[in-house]
Order: structure tokens, then sequence, then C-alpha cells
């Protein structure tokens, strides 16, 4: 085993303070550290939010929103596609202040909601962002296949509005 203080340190590559540092060996290091919230039943909002997998291949994912009285209503409700901010290379969907913020939008506005989970730079240079992006709202339009039951059985997908 090497000692570490043989070990000169990292030279860094790219310094993007207070976000990240990307060193020249190809690592990166995350210098905010975003809070995850999970899944489940939001006891402020009576929100219930669940995660699903997009492309199991690249790891793209969605948290889906759905209004505490939507499942007793057989109406079909707008659906808004959501991307969390962070300048494409920070949070996510379970970030604390955007799934926060995701459950008011949902009780308050009577909508279901998709949040995207897309794969950050500059791991994923750009364009793969915007690539992942798209190819969550072409999975949603058509509802996963039919294999989302929230997506099939509550979304209106002729009301679609994107924010972000």
């Amino acid at each position: 085993m090497e000692d570490q203080d043989s070990n000169p340190a990292k030279e860094v590559a790219r310094d993007v303070f207070p976000f990240l540092r990307v060193y020249k060996d190809g690592t990166i290091q995350r210098l905010v550290a975003t809070e995850s919230l999970p899944p489940g039943l939001d006891s402020e909002t009576n929100v219930v939010s669940k995660d699903v997998v997009i492309f199991p291949e690249t790891g793209v994912s969605a948290r889906l929103y759905l209004p505490d009285d939507e499942p007793i209503s057989r109406k079909k409700l707008p659906l808004v596609v959501y991307y969390h901010g962070g300048g494409f290379f920070a949070a996510s969907t379970a970030s604390r202040e955007y799934h926060s913020a995701l459950n008011r939008i949902v009780a308050a506005s009577n909508v279901i909601l998709a949040s995207v989970d897309y794969r950050l730079a500059p791991e994923n240079p750009i364009p793969v962002p915007y690539d992942d992006a798209f190819a969550a709202l072409e999975w949603i339009a058509g509802a996963g296949g039919g294999s989302e039951p929230w997506l099939r059985d509550h979304a209106d997908l002729d009301r679609v509005y994107l924010a972000g």
C-alpha cells in the first residue's frame, strides 16, 4: 500500500467554485452537497411520489407526483414535465428544494408531475443532458409505453406543459 504522503496533490484542471472541481486525472469533486429526500407520501401536502427508471441502460429516471385526491378521481389531469435546475451539473429530482417545491405545486395546481433526472455534466458533457431530457419527454409522451400506470391512468397527454 502506497503512503498517501508520497502522492503529490492532484492537479486541478478546472475549478468551478463553489460547485465542483475537475482534476487533470479526470476525477470530479462536487463541492456542494445536495440533501436528497425519498419519494413517498408528503404529510404536508398529501401528494404521493415515486421514482421510475426510464432508461435502465443510462440511469435516466423520473420522480412522478400524484395529487392526494387523484386515486379516487377518474378524471385525467394535466401533466407537467419538470426539469430541475443546477446548470446541468448539480442537483437532482430528489434534491430537497425541488422535491418540496414540487409537492406544493402539485397540491395547489391539481396536476400530475414528472420531474426528469437527467445525467449530469461534466461526467456527461453537453449535449447528453439535453438528449436525456428530450428522450424522457418522448418516453412520457408514449406514457412509458403504456407500462407506467400513473401516466397511463391519470395523465391527460393532450395537456402537457414543460417547466424548469
